[in-house]
């Protein structure tokens, strides 16, 4: 009996040791201790092992916790959600536990999740054959690879570029008094435009736009003794508009254009010259505000210039084979110079990728006489390289002698068909 009662209580002695030892191991850890009172507290649901929340070490990370019973699901599942529920309970519970106790004994929390130590070290055992051993390698991780390979730098375009051309049959009715002279005809028409524009990207205060545009059309005179072909169109056009930029989408700008034409232009079965190079010659010089509006996808664009202060040259070359007059110039002189306002709006409304719609309006006047012209062009495209356009001018000069039916009005009107080829760079 008393070899029993020794051997139970070295039994129970050992028994406290372990307890005691494993307690310091704990503590060392950061990890309190699961007690028999915790053990109680815990429902049976609640796994206890080595991957359980308990067993981890205190780690401070928030202040206030919201309590257990605040939190709610906001879904429900069309299936059975027991599982779920039971897990988030789990969790709850031990969150629930780790802070009470951390409350209860802040010396055992030895760590911040604000400043968590390194975590520790990795190993991996493998073989090393040329020496017959087997050695323990540290895992290490792979850094982000740096190279000093620059960016690739995108090709920046200051300037950007469009351009449009097209060959067309066309059928063109002009008015007895427009004042580059010719009449109703079939003709073949080129017609070319340039456009070169600063990048508004690269350059948001500044605005640099200029555009070169000529047409010219060529028939052929069945009626007229004296020529095979004649050039019923001939209009060369430079706009040019320079602009700081102001508030939104104004800008302090300087506008020109100047239009003439390239070749010498007849009337019927005579030798009598209605025009020439330089003969009528225009220049208009504006100094002002301009309005400049461009949607999101480029569809519709619409640009107005209002110059307060505009000068306006006339000129003509050959004054003894034409008539200044007729260009609005004093008899016996070659040029006229005008100053007053002029005001300069573009607009391009793209409908869809077929029909599309450009429309330019000029006007001058010195306060003692106006000057206007307005033209449009309607192209609607059959397929990227065919389709057909037309065109109007509708020019209003009082500089000009009157017109017994049209007045001070002149007008200018073409149907076409053709071949056309369009570029832009963005």
């Amino acid at each position: 009996m008393t070899k029993r009662l020794i051997l139970c209580s070295a039994v129970m002695a050992l028994v406290l040791v372990v307890n005691a030892q494993v307690k310091v191991k704990h503590l060392q850890r950061g990890v309190a201790p699961v007690t028999l009172a915790d053990l109680n507290s815990v429902p049976d649901t609640l796994p206890i092992d080595e991957s359980n929340l308990l067993f981890f070490p205190l780690v401070y990370d928030k202040q206030e916790q919201p309590a257990p019973d605040t939190v709610q699901l906001n879904y429900k599942l069309a299936v059975d959600s027991k599982w779920l529920t039971e897990v988030i309970d789990n969790a709850r519970r031990e969150d629930s536990i780790r802070r009470e106790l951390m409350i209860a004994s802040p010396e055992l929390v030895h760590y911040n999740a604000e400043n968590l130590p390194e975590p520790p070290k990795q190993y991996v055992i493998a073989a090393d054959p040329s020496h017959s051993l087997i050695v323990v390698e540290e895992i290490v991780p792979t850094p982000p690879v740096q190279t000093d390979v620059m960016p690739e730098v995108k090709n920046v375009r200051n300037w950007l570029h469009s351009f449009d051309g097209s060959l067309h049959f066309t059928q063109a009715y002009v008015s007895d008094n427009w004042y580059q002279g010719g009449y109703n005809n079939i003709s073949i028409l080129g017609d070319v435009k340039w456009d070169v524009e600063l990048n508004p990207n690269i350059h948001p205060k500044l605005t640099f736009k200029n555009s070169v545009h000529y047409r010219v059309g060529v028939m052929t005179s069945h009626n007229d003794e004296f020529r095979k072909y004649t050039f019923n169109e001939d209009n060369f056009q430079l706009n040019s508009s320079l602009g700081y930029k102001a508030i939104k989408r104004w800008y302090y700008s300087a506008n020109l254009q100047f239009k003439t034409q390239i070749f010498n232009k007849y009337k019927e079965n005579t030798e009598e010259l209605t025009a020439s190079f330089l003969s009528p010659a225009e220049l208009n010089i504006g100094l002002g505000m301009t309005y400049s509006y461009e949607n999101t996808d480029k569809s519709r664009k619409f640009s107005l210039a209002l110059n307060p202060l505009s000068y306006n040259l006339k000129y003509c070359r050959d004054i003894e084979r034409l008539d200044p007059t007729s260009f609005g110039i004093n008899e016996g002189h070659h040029s006229k110079h005008d100053f007053g306002s002029s005001i300069n709006a573009d607009m391009k409304w793209k409908f869809n990728a077929y029909i599309t719609w450009s429309s330019q309006l000029d006007m001058f006047t010195n306060y003692r006489y106006f000057q206007t012209n307005w033209q449009n062009t309607f192209d609607f495209y059959i397929t990227r390289h065919l389709s057909t356009q037309i065109y109007t001018h509708l020019r209003f000069d009082r500089t000009h002698p009157r017109h017994d039916k049209w007045g001070y009005f002149q007008f200018r009107e073409t149907l076409s068909f053709g071949l056309t080829y369009r570029f832009a760079t963005n």
